[in-house]
């Protein structure tokens, strides 16, 4: 299955992504940014891989869009997965669930517009939730609102801060992703529910 991967910031889901893909039935085959200055730019260059980097700014945003579009199609793209794409991307028709985002909580508690990075671990630890997690979706015209399509949960700890649960929120992303692309490229996903990823086990 031949993915592209849409970034803006430092990359590490990116990177995680390109570790494991030998390991998996899928390939990073293009990469998108929406940032000149996106660390994870570097990271696509160091591997290789095809990087394009659009403006989505509300001036050059219709051009973005297509252009973005017309690339996937040179490239031969299957999925799209979003990894710390800071921009809503807009879904084409043709696209319809094959654009996938991975989010740093258990949704539907704890996404939407402004709900990313520290930002949502704090919320979290502010509730006294117990637990959290990553869950990954489709991606749709909202933010975090596409259906749901495989979660991993983690405990939260008495006196948690954000900053440690960040850590094992991404180690928890860092397992689910590869294994739910492995799991749709084999037709297994999405189920008709969502599927709780087992930490207790190696899948990479």
């Amino acid at each position: 299955m031949r993915i592209a991967v849409g970034v803006s910031g430092g990359g590490r889901s990116l990177a995680n992504l390109i570790q494991h893909e030998s390991k998996h039935p899928y390939s990073v085959a293009f990469i998108f940014s929406s940032s000149e200055s996106a660390k994870a730019n570097a990271v696509a260059q160091a591997a290789n891989r095809p990087l394009l980097v659009l403006d989505f700014s509300r001036k050059n945003f219709e051009q973005a869009k297509s252009t973005l579009y017309e690339s996937l199609e040179a490239h031969s793209i299957d999925l799209v997965v979003l990894a710390g794409f800071m921009r809503l991307l807009p879904v084409d028709s043709r696209w319809q669930n094959k654009i996938i985002n991975i989010h740093p909580a258990l949704l539907p508690n704890y996404g939407g517009r402004g709900m990313h990075g520290h930002f949502v671990h704090e919320a979290v630890i502010a509730a006294q939730e117990v637990e959290s997690g990553a869950t990954v979706h489709f991606v749709n015209e909202n933010y975090d609102e596409g259906s749901l399509i495989s979660q991993s949960k983690v405990h939260i700890a008495q006196g948690e801060s954000a900053e440690s649960l960040a850590a094992k929120v991404f180690k928890a992303e860092c397992g689910l992703l590869p294994w739910t692309l492995s799991q749709m490229a084999a037709g297994c996903l999405p189920a008709k529910d969502v599927v709780l990823f087992d930490q207790g086990r190696d899948f990479h």
